[in-house]
């Protein structure tokens, strides 16, 4: 690996906590797996509030990071390689995008990439009926199917829990469709789900007489029908 220098980033925000907020962002946009422990500021000006707009001056803030702390997160870069990283990289991006104080982490599981969101403004990234959530999802799902192909996971993406929450929801939804498709006799589609969220439909209908289940549809559009036996 090629020597690592010391990283710096200025910025600049209404209040000294803001510019702080900013500098750190732009060194995890440079660096995503630093540590923020190792962070030091230099505070180079606390900022004028001015009266009426005049006078004003925003606080500016130098943030460092040293070249051993810099290296050691270079480190994490590079052995964390695929659509791990790439789908946490691509969050990031959409949170720092969204203006959003949440940290991102990724982690593989046997049967899916799961990405977590965590801090104070997560809620704004679930959304009204987690539709902003549920863009994001589809989002890495269609860029991942176009990068890797048969290779890839499916991403989960979930903020405080909204994914457990999902699941319940599903879960009654699922129940709700097998007692119409029993008094129809007719089949109902669901709307266009990930591979994740269909399993939790195929399980929970599994075992309930009268309906069967069925994926159909191409990716990254496949739904569940709940078919009558």
């Amino acid at each position: 690996m090629n020597e690592v220098s010391d990283l710096t980033a200025e910025a600049t925000g209404e209040t000294v906590g803001e510019a702080k907020w900013a500098a750190l962002r732009e060194l995890e946009r440079r660096l995503p797996g630093l540590d923020k422990a190792a962070v030091q500021f230099e505070v180079v000006s606390e900022g004028e509030r001015g009266i009426l707009g005049v006078g004003y001056e925003p606080a500016r803030v130098v943030a460092h990071l040293p070249a051993e702390a810099a290296e050691a997160a270079a480190t994490v870069v590079d052995e964390d390689a695929g659509q791990v990283a790439d789908a946490r990289s691509l969050v990031a991006r959409i949170v720092r995008t969204l203006g959003v104080d949440a940290d991102v982490d990724a982690h593989e599981e046997p049967e899916a990439i799961v990405v977590t969101c965590s801090g104070p403004d997560v809620g704004l990234l679930i959304g009204r009926h987690g539709q902003t959530i549920d863009s994001i999802q589809y989002l890495l799902n269609a860029v991942g199917w176009r990068a890797y192909g048969e290779e890839r996971k499916e991403v989960t993406v979930d903020a405080a829990g909204y994914r457990a929450r999902r699941k319940a929801t599903l879960e009654a939804l699922a129940l709700r469709v097998a007692d119409r498709v029993r008094d129809s006799g007719g089949r109902e589609e669901l709307e266009p789900m990930t591979a994740v969220e269909r399993k939790v439909v195929h399980l929970r209908l599994k075992d309930v007489s009268g309906v069967s289940t069925a994926s159909e549809g191409t990716e990254p559009n496949r739904y569940v029908v709940v078919l009558p036996e």
